[in-house]
């Protein structure tokens, strides 16, 4: 119990002493707020002291910042008019003494206008931006006039001899053709350094490598100051004479449908084929060349460039063209038809650079225009086919052809369809320009056909003009024979075929047989035994046995003497005939013979001792069989009836 109460007394007093202690840290805990409520107080009184000097002091910096800025700005603002001061003196030079100088002032004077354009709360900036303005105005103008004298300095026409130079060595035209275009050596020596070979043509050099950058510089401005149309102008006016003028100067010229019509054929034909070397040249080295040029010189502008160009050749390709579209629509012959063909084929030819060189939206109507040439060449050389065949057919020439030999129709038409031969590859394109089928040989085929049919209707037709039915087969024979032996030398022979040679061959043949037929059998009639009896004739003895077989010897001088008159009648006039090809004159000769002379031998040989027994017997039996076949190798040899025989 006491120990209890003991415990409690303890506990007590530690319960005192700590209540004291925390009356004592709540007595400190007051003394240090009521302390720091004093600072508060006095912080509180200085702060509001101090805020004035604070706004002074923020005010002093704002403005020192405003200075600062202010003074930048003017700095850049001073820039820009010496800038501009600068770019005013060297524009007010002009540009032909620097270019280069005078360029970079005008890129400096678009800076300024950029500058003043974005800064216009500036109180002079309204009237720097126009002075800025007005001065890129006149140096653009005096830009214009530069590009302009700089181009006409270097665009001259170019002479004959330095386009001729450009072809390959097989194109050119020998040096009495060309040296009245010449200009001597030392032209040719400048050729040689402006021309770049490239295959087998060079490069024409038009305007020196080193103009054009500056060109290109010139015209750069010019588009950046949105004059591209005065730009077009400028380079159409200049550069379009000068290609007029380099085809007149190599012969070209713009001729109508008028004029070809009133043109004699080999004036004409001179024309075309000089017309199909001067389109060449053009576009292969005159139009590429200035396709380089335009290239170069708008290089990035690819609008204003295919313009310039199809603008700048528009003139020179409507002159080469004209030519060429007066023919296809003159009235056609037959002798056109391989100019035509040779037109057609150096269309051909150039496409692919026509594809080219004439590239681009802006030469639709030039690229065209070539096309519709081609075209109308195509259209024009096939109904020349359809023409030369009626022509054929209804072939009314009146050229005599007495001695029967081959008709100057039938040669002109062989020499037609053997050219046409010639132009293979031509006609089979021709063709391809109407037929989808492609079966472009079968068609040549057809044609040449055609064409000979017509030309046997035509020559049937003529042999009508013959009296003598043996001679109107002697010219079947030697006509068709031509045809026959002159396709079987010719690329026709595979085209036409065995079969058709065959055919005509036979008609050859048929023709010789009737030549024969009509010519010999009554002249075989006096050489056979019927007629011949034993009775007595005029007085004449009649013979009997194996020799005379019991005919009278005046029946056997008569026949005789009939014999003589024929063959020599013959003679006369056959040896006037012609057979102009030896292999077939002497078959035919043969072939005489071989009738002829074993019937005479055994006319002879019953009925010579007859009259050898009589009185002058070489009166009769004027030739041995030997004398006449002397006598048939002077047949179808074509003599003059005053001629001497053999």
């Amino acid at each position: 119990m006491v120990v209890a109460v003991s415990g409690m007394d303890s506990l007590s007093e530690r319960a005192a002493k700590m209540k004291e202690a925390l009356q004592k840290s709540q007595t400190i805990t007051d003394s240090v707020v009521s302390i720091l409520g004093s600072f508060d107080s006095r912080l509180s009184v200085l702060e509001t002291a101090m805020r004035p000097t604070q706004i002074r002091t923020h005010a002093i910096r704002k403005a020192h910042e405003n200075i600062d800025k202010t003074l930048k700005t003017a700095e850049v603002i001073l820039t820009q008019f010496d800038a501009y001061r600068q770019a005013e003196a060297k524009i007010l030079k002009g540009p032909h003494e620097d270019l280069k100088s005078y360029l970079e002032a005008i890129d400096q004077l678009r800076h300024n206008i950029h500058f003043f354009s974005g800064n216009k709360g500036f109180k002079s900036s309204d009237g720097a931006l126009n002075n800025a303005n007005t001065l890129l105005a006149k140096a653009i103008s005096k830009l214009e006039d530069e590009f302009k004298q700089l181009l006409a300095l270097h665009s001259k026409p170019v002479e004959p001899d330095r386009l001729f130079e450009c072809l390959p060595e097989s194109l050119r035209p020998s040096s009495e053709s060309t040296e009245n275009h010449s200009s001597g050596k030392n032209h040719h020596h400048e050729h040689q350094n402006g021309t770049l070979e490239t295959g087998g043509f060079q490069h024409l050099t038009l305007i020196p490598p080193r103009t054009l950058p500056l060109l290109h510089d010139l015209a750069l401005q010019m588009v950046q100051a949105g004059n591209q149309q005065q730009l077009l102008r400028i380079y159409r006016d200049t550069r379009s004479s000068v290609m007029d003028a380099s085809l007149r100067k190599l012969g070209v010229e713009k001729l109508s449908k008028e004029d070809v019509q009133k043109m004699q054929w080999e004036v004409l034909e001179a024309k075309i084929g000089r017309w199909i070397h001067f389109i060449r040249i053009a576009v292969k080295v005159l139009f590429v060349g200035e396709r380089r040029v335009c290239d170069q010189i708008f290089e990035g502008f690819d609008t204003l460039r295919d313009q310039c160009f199809a603008e700048c050749i528009a003139s020179s390709v409507s002159m080469l063209l004209s030519f060429g579209d007066a023919i296809a629509r003159s009235k056609t012959s037959p002798e056109k038809l391989f100019v035509l063909l040779d037109m057609y084929e150096i269309m051909r030819e150039l496409l692919p650079e026509i594809e080219v060189v004439f590239g681009g939206k802006a030469c639709n109507e030039i690229r065209e225009s070539t096309f519709g040439l081609t075209k109308r060449l195509a259209q024009t050389a096939q109904e020349t086919f359809g023409d030369f065949e009626e022509a054929v057919e209804k072939d009314a020439t009146k050229t005599a052809v007495l001695d029967g030999t081959v008709h100057p129709l039938t040669s002109y038409v062989i020499n037609y369809v053997k050219f046409l031969f010639d132009y293979q590859s031509t006609l089979k394109q021709l063709f391809q320009e109407f037929e989808s089928s492609g079966e472009t040989s079968s068609q040549l085929a057809t044609i040449t056909m055609r064409i000979m049919q017509a030309l046997q209707t035509n020559l049937d037709g003529k042999s009508k003009q013959f009296r003598d039915p043996a001679l109107m087969h002697l010219f079947l024979m030697n006509n068709i024979h031509y045809m026959v032996r002159s396709v079987r030398r010719s690329e026709a022979k595979d085209l036409l075929g065995d079969d058709w040679v065959q055919r005509y061959r036979r008609v050859v043949q048929q023709h010789a047989n009737q030549y024969k037929r009509n010519a010999w059998s009554k002249i075989l009639q006096c050489l056979s035994t019927q007629g011949l009896t034993s009775s007595s004739v005029g007085g004449g003895s009649a013979v009997s046995g194996e020799g005379g077989s019991g005919a009278s010897r005046g029946l056997i001088i008569d026949r005789f003497k009939t014999f003589n008159i024929q063959f020599e009648e013959l003679h006369q006039k056959q040896s006037q005939w012609t057979v102009p090809d030896s292999e077939l004159q002497e078959s035919l000769r043969l072939a005489v013979a071989e009738i002829l002379l074993p019937a005479y031998r055994s006319f002879i040989k019953r009925f010579g001792p007859l009259v050898e027994s009589g009185k002058n017997p070489q009166k009769y039996i004027r030739y041995t069989a030997e004398d006449l076949e002397r006598m048939l190798g002077e047949f179808f040899e074509g003599k003059t009836s005053n001629e001497p025989r053999r």
